[in-house]
């Protein structure tokens, strides 16, 4: 992601969507930077100044996900998971789970209502094979993201991007966040959006499914919800839910020494 110009930085607290994540992250303030420079080698200055402003946007590109949506799922993949294995009754709670969290993934200010045609879909991630367009404007709910490396990068920072994304999958956004610390360049976020009705519904399907004791059909259900989504650029979530919108801002990693 390339940078044109360097916003004020401020000091924020946590967005309440991460609270129970406990990042402890904070805001580089460009007074703060600017001293360092004053006392670091010439050559070190874009460098320095550079790996502050991606860890910057490391911090601000996790702060649309939705805690809830990424908990939900979660449940949803567990309980495919055990589905699959022939544990039907076990998938139950996490289905449970999934539609609780879902549920109050729509009532939090991390999602926005568009039509599926205006997304503008990130060409680093294809829809699913059976992916079936909205045709109607719903609401959308960011549930989950990928961090996608330039071919450039070191191996060790590939193994970085490769480790914080098997974070961001498990929704341990703070432990995403300290592991692209050694990075800093060269990546792009992608953030996945689940359409909230239609992902209601076939959750509903796949709940009615186990409970009936039907697991073929249950899991046919819950592909459905993982087909729904769509990937879009960090970007496009920043226009489409507004800092006021999706709550404040939130804190980025601070710099290693």
């Amino acid at each position: 992601m390339s940078v044109a110009t360097c916003p004020p930085l401020q000091r924020t607290t946590q967005p309440d969507f991460i609270d129970e994540m406990s990042i402890d992250m904070r805001f580089i303030p460009l007074m703060a930077i600017a001293a360092s420079l004053a006392v670091t080698p010439v050559a070190s200055h874009a460098t320095s100044l550079h790996t502050h402003w991606e860890q910057y946007k490391a911090g601000r590109a996790f702060r649309h996900l939705s805690n809830d949506g990424q908990k939900a799922f979660g449940d949803i993949l567990k309980a495919r998971d055990l589905l699959a294995a022939g544990n039907t009754d076990a998938a139950i709670p996490a289905l449970y789970d999934a539609n609780k969290r879902l549920t109050a993934a729509g009532k939090a200010s991390t999602k926005f209502k568009a039509a599926e045609a205006s997304l503008q879909p990130a060409p680093q991630h294809a829809p699913a094979a059976g992916h079936v367009p909205a045709t109607t404007p719903t609401d959308w709910i960011p549930v989950g993201g990928e961090l996608i490396a330039s071919e450039t990068l070191a191996p060790e920072k590939k193994a970085a991007v490769a480790t914080a994304n098997k974070q961001l999958q498990a929704g341990d956004t703070q432990q995403a966040a300290q592991s692209m610390q050694v990075v800093g360049e060269d990546v792009d976020f992608i953030v996945a959006l689940a359409p909230l009705a239609q992902t209601q519904g076939a959750l509903n399907r796949a709940t009615v499914f186990t409970e009936g004791r039907q697991p073929k059909e249950a899991l046919d259900a819950l592909d459905q919800t993982l087909s729904n989504l769509v990937f879009v650029s960090q970007d496009f979530v920043e226009t489409a839910i507004p800092a006021t919108q999706g709550g404040k801002a939130a804190s980025t990693p601070k710099a290693k020494k």
